[in-house]
């Protein structure tokens, strides 16, 4: 018998099979009724019995074999990918959703060989099965994977939004000792304070920033008539007071007036700044070059130190990751995302952040049009 035709006749059985066996995945299934723990398991069978009774070529068989299927423009999710969100809703773990596919392999084959009985399975139907079913799975894990990634940003934006009021509260209150002169240990544990909050807040900018990238929102840019040249001498003044023993030389070549966002400028290069101070040789200048033309800001923040392998330079941007100690032994204190942002700030106005390593130098080079 072919394994379609199979299929098609022993769904109520295949079906029970299916659902006897998502009811042990707990605690998920614990509260599922029969509908729930079926979801869409015969729409996956009956994609399975299309393919399997659709001709291939070798080529076809090859480059699905390869994971290089072809998708339709503009097609609706596969049954396999609304079952995957749906589990996740359900509180499925990604093990639990590939384990059900494993025991649908394993049931279908089982009671098709027993029906083929005494003739042998059809070996082209095998293999085409087992390829159907690895589509399906596949599909499945990148949609379950998507929507964790989802929820957990979700989720990191309303813990960096929540979290703000209470710590205004502390920041208030610390700066409210500071200022009523209760006595000098007083008032340096209420400076430590400030400046925790100041750093816990900046953290919480970050992560605020993160998950809109993450979800597809992108970060905030709000465009202005702005002089990037003062903004970035003010900037850079700023940094030269929290980190009093190190250079920042500054180079202005050209009119840098523009219509860009000012503050997401600031946060650009103070990130590279602070990625430079961070990384470099300590008794090395760091170094900030703008130049601009009548199209596009270009400005570079270079800094000396070991060099980056070529292989890993993309790798700096990836977010939560964070570079190898620096220079004097230290490691960062951030969540890895200061370089992963800049990228972001400056791909919302319309821009690229690029870096490169040689001779003992690492520049981080941005392009900003908007003239």
């Amino acid at each position: 018998m072919r394994l379609a035709d199979f299929i098609e006749q022993n769904m109520p059985t295949i079906l029970e099979r299916w659902e006897a066996f998502a009811a042990t995945q707990m605690p998920a299934a614990a509260s599922m009724g029969t509908l729930a723990l079926r979801d869409h398991a015969e729409q996956i069978l009956r994609a399975v019995v299309k393919d399997l009774n659709t001709a291939q070529t070798r080529q076809e068989q090859l480059a699905k074999s390869l994971g290089h299927a072809p998708v339709l423009a503009g097609a609706p999710d596969t049954a396999a990918q609304t079952h995957a969100i749906l589990r996740a809703h359900s509180g499925f773990n990604i093990n639990q959703l590939a384990a059900e596919y494993r025991a649908l392999r394993a049931s279908v084959l089982r009671l098709w060989m027993d029906a083929c009985e005494p003739d042998p399975p059809d070996i082209e139907d095998l293999i085409r099965f087992n390829e159907a079913i690895d589509q399906a799975l596949a599909e499945s894990v990148g949609f379950f994977s998507a929507q964790v990634d989802r929820s957990r940003n979700l989720l990191l934006g309303m813990l960096g939004h929540d979290m703000r009021s209470p710590l205004q509260t502390i920041t208030a209150t610390a700066t409210y000792l500071s200022a009523i002169q209760a006595g000098e240990r007083v008032s340096d544990a209420a400076s430590r304070l400030i400046r925790s909050g100041a750093r816990i807040n900046a953290l919480l900018d970050d992560l605020l920033d993160f998950s809109r990238a993450q979800l597809g929102l992108g970060i905030r840019i709000t465009r202005g008539d702005i002089d990037a040249a003062s903004l970035f001498a003010e900037e850079l003044s700023q940094l030269r007071a929290a980190h009093p023993g190190r250079v920042i030389e500054l180079e202005v070549q050209g009119d840098c007036r523009g219509a860009w966002d000012g503050l997401r400028l600031q946060q650009l290069l103070g990130n590279l700044v602070e990625n430079a101070i961070k990384y470099g040789k300590p008794d090395s200048a760091v170094r900030v070059t703008m130049t601009a033309d009548p199209h596009a800001l270009r400005f570079e923040v270079g800094n000396e130190g070991a060099p980056i392998e070529p292989s890993t330079l993309e790798e700096l941007f990836e977010p939560l990751k964070r570079g190898a100690p620096a220079d004097d032994g230290t490691r960062s204190e951030g969540l890895g995302l200061g370089l992963y942002i800049a990228r972001e700030i400056a791909k919302g106005d319309g821009g690229d952040v690029r870096a490169q390593s040689t001779n003992g130098r690492t520049t981080f080079a941005v392009l900003l049009p908007g003239r």
